[in-house]
């Protein structure tokens, strides 16, 4: 029995309760630690390198998002950087539960080494680092919000059980399949693998996807107005969902020119109220609600036996003779536009509803290929085009794939967050799209060749690559019925091949491609603006001698109580002696020895009925008994060996084996 198990489908691995460090050069260390390890508890500080702003602020055009200002490019270990916005409260109020999309690129355990980061990470130090990531990326998340995690065919599986352990495998959206490359490599020994995965997980079930734009062929070819109706439709089951044992919505409706008894199909439903459903059949005859003691015929549909399903509900019958019904809906029929429900032909018992152009869009598919939203190909060349004189990064993503993630995850306005930033991907096409972003990156010569130089090219609108403009193929005069521009390109390019190898008269051709002519029509969606702030994770406030953890040496006076105010979670505002307060508490930190006289000028200067926390290097004994007399609630503690206890009681509590499941937390509120 492992340690813990609480009953739950989960996957164990060596030092599973373990916590795993960065050595800081972008490789990370093969042991484990403790998760009380002050390298991992420390709540560490930032500070701020250079404010980045476009010289000449401009509004976007009409139509178009406006640039953010409020974005961050941390320097540091994702570990350290995700601590700080969820913890710091400078940061914690901006983005704790407010994070809309994350999208995260973990180096792939491939066995490779590549040259921007050490992508050869053995299977339980990936996990750990993975799961680590994950259980500090979900406090930032908002409850509508979502995690991508794109990743390539080592660690697919194994990630869907760590992903499934901390949200919850209701909590599983899709598993996206990117088409990443276009032709086999040869020199593949077993079978070429051409796509990546996204493992899409929500945080709640208030996440709901925006939809895609719909396909210029999907605008011609599948909707039309068959009944004079001024907006395009296609026919749509009128059925939905699935029929319960006493589902009230599984009813017949009598067809107006046969008489027949319509139902929907097993185990289905009608698709709407049955309200609805009666003033539609109302269009075409006269009807009413009337129980027919089909319990029998129900029950077939719903998959149970009589006596089971809900009993004494009406079907929609004909109130008036069969005869006039059929010459009342022949009549409805012919004049148009038909009812939302409609008879594609009324003397087949089929109905259905209509789907209207106007819906709000096509609903995202798993299934994305490089054509649409580019290859590996692409991303390098992006890259390439920006730094042709440096070695590129070897899997970059390209913009729109990234554009596609964004846009189905997240608004204008809304946080998308990387702790993986590479070579800035992500937070470029997030600012072209009007979002706020957080990323960060563990490697400074990667931020300071790509990551920042990048950035600031999409501020100051000098990035003309990727989802800046927007190419879209249109009609050159009138495509014949039913073409789409795509299609007319396709029929070009084929009639080109023909010409050369058939005997085709050549004005018959001339027609042809003046028929079908297209261009393409460049759209500029991003002009430069916003900024960003870059800012760098601080070293440690602690350091190690001889097994023995001391303050390290920048860690004094002000400094010190900085970072005392990181590790307890507090504003740092100074007020005199107080370097915060929370409620009713106030906080002093003293780098040096507190005795008598100080807890005498402490208290002086405490208000009434609140109290105080002194957090100090060295104390006198008779200090501590000296407050806790002079101010009843309040304590001494000494640094840096309270601060150190208090890591070890937090990593007892939060410890993997000890923490529920998502199952056992209960649903978020």
């Amino acid at each position: 029995m492992v340690a813990g198990y609480n009953g739950g489908l989960e996957l164990t691995w060596t030092n599973k309760d373990k916590a795993l460090l960065s050595t800081g050069d972008g490789k990370y260390d093969y042991t484990f630690v403790d998760r009380a390890d002050y390298r991992v508890s420390e709540v560490r500080l930032m500070h701020e390198i250079e404010r980045v702003e476009a010289d000449s602020p401009q509004a976007q055009p009409a139509g178009l998002p406006e640039p953010t200002t409020d974005n961050l490019l941390i320097t540091g270990d994702a570990m350290h950087a995700l601590d700080v916005l969820a913890k710091v409260p400078e940061y914690s109020e901006r983005y704790l539960d407010n994070v809309k999309l994350v999208y995260i690129d973990p180096p792939f355990n491939t066995g490779q080494a590549f040259t921007n980061y050490d992508d050869n990470v053995e299977h339980s130090v990936w996990l750990t680092m993975l799961r680590d990531r994950i259980r500090q990326i979900k406090p930032l998340l908002s409850d509508d919000g979502s995690v991508w995690v794109h990743l390539d065919d080592a660690e697919v599986h194994r990630c869907r059980s760590v992903l499934d352990e901390e949200f919850g495998a209701e909590n599983f959206v899709a598993e996206v399949v990117w088409q990443k490359v276009t032709s086999p490599r040869n020199d593949t020994t077993g079978i070429s693998v051409s796509h990546d995965s996204l493992l899409v997980y929500r945080k709640t079930d208030r996440w709901f996807p925006n939809r895609m734009k719909r396909l210029a062929s999907s605008n011609t070819s599948r909707y039309r107005s068959r009944d004079g109706d001024p907006v395009a439709w296609r026919d749509g089951d009128a059925t939905a969902g699935k029929a319960a044992t006493n589902h009230p919505m599984v009813y017949a409706i009598q067809h107006p020119t046969t008489g027949g008894l319509m139902y929907p199909t097993r185990g289905r439903c009608w698709g709407k109220a049955q309200t609805w459903f009666l003033d539609q059949m109302n269009e075409y005859a006269k009807y009413e609600l009337r129980d027919i003691g089909d319990e029998n015929r129900r029950a077939s549909i719903c998959g149970t036996s009589p006596e089971l399903v809900k009993a004494a509900v009406p079907a929609i019958m004909l109130a008036e003779p069969l005869e006039d019904a059929a010459q009342s809906a022949r009549a409805r029929h012919s004049t148009g536009p038909w009812p939302e429900l409609v008879f594609l032909d009324l003397d087949k018992e089929n109905i259905q509803r209509k789907k209207h152009l106007t819906d709000d869009g096509r609903v995202p598919e798993t299934l994305w290929f490089a054509a649409d939203v580019g290859g590996s190909l692409r991303g390098k060349n992006q890259v390439t085009d920006l730094f042709p004189d440096r070695h590129a990064f070897a899997t970059p993503k390209p913009e729109e794939l990234l554009q596609r993630i964004i846009h189905i995850g997240s608004n204008p306005g809304d946080i998308v967050l990387d702790c993986y930033g590479g070579s800035g991907t992500t937070s470029a096409v997030a600012q072209k799209m009007g979002r706020r972003w957080v990323t960060s990156e563990l490697i400074p010569a990667t931020v300071a060749t790509y990551t920042k130089p990048r950035l600031k090219r999409v501020v100051e609108g000098r990035d003309p690559g990727g989802v800046t403009t927007s190419a879209e193929r249109v009609a050159n005069g009138d495509l014949p019925p039913g073409m789409t521009p795509d299609e007319a390109q396709e029929f070009n390019r084929l009639l080109r091949k023909v010409g050369k190898v058939a005997d085709v008269d050549e004005t018959a051709l001339r027609a042809l491609r003046h028929a079908t002519k297209t261009e393409s029509e460049t759209t500029t969606l991003w002009h430069g603006g916003g900024g960003f702030t870059h800012l760098e994770v601080r070293p440690s406030m602690f350091e190690s001698i001889a097994g023995i953890v001391v303050l390290a040496e920048w860690a004094t006076q002000g400094d010190l109580t900085r970072a005392m105010c990181a590790q307890l979670g507090v504003r740092y505002l100074p007020d005199g002696i107080f370097a915060a307060r929370r409620g009713q508490v106030r906080y002093v930190v003293i780098d040096g020895l507190v005795g008598n006289s100080t807890i005498s000028a402490i208290l002086d200067q405490l208000p009434e009925k609140q109290i105080v926390e002194v957090w100090a290097t060295q104390i006198d004994p008779d200090a501590e008994k000296e407050l806790r007399i002079g101010r009843i609630g309040s304590r001494l503690t000494k640094i840096p060996e309270a601060v150190l206890d208090t890591y070890r009681r937090h990593a007892a509590k939060t410890s993997p084996f000890n923490r529920p499941t998502p199952a056992q937390e209960g649903p978020s509120t």
